[in-house]
């Protein structure tokens, strides 16, 4: 089951709000729901958690790095 992912930095608000949620979707919805009616002073309706569920993404993962050794000890190394 693919992660959702709902990021406040994408919309524009007078806040400036930086929370991103992400989890099952429903999850999701429900936290953004809630985030959204107790800092951002929403109404919690059946259109908002409609329009909520409308914005989610897949979330992305970073990729994980090759495994190789381990770099020496005290070495500073990239990932």
């Amino acid at each position: 089951m693919t992660r959702k992912v709902v990021d406040c930095r994408e919309y524009p608000s007078e806040s400036h709000c930086s929370l991103a949620i992400s989890g099952d979707e429903d999850e999701v919805v429900r936290a953004a729901a809630e985030h959204a009616v107790s800092v951002h002073h929403h109404t919690d309706s059946p259109e908002l958690r409609k329009q909520i569920r409308a914005s989610l993404k897949d979330e992305v993962l970073p990729a994980i790095p090759k495994s190789g050794p381990p770099p020496p000890e005290g070495e500073i190394f990239d990932l």
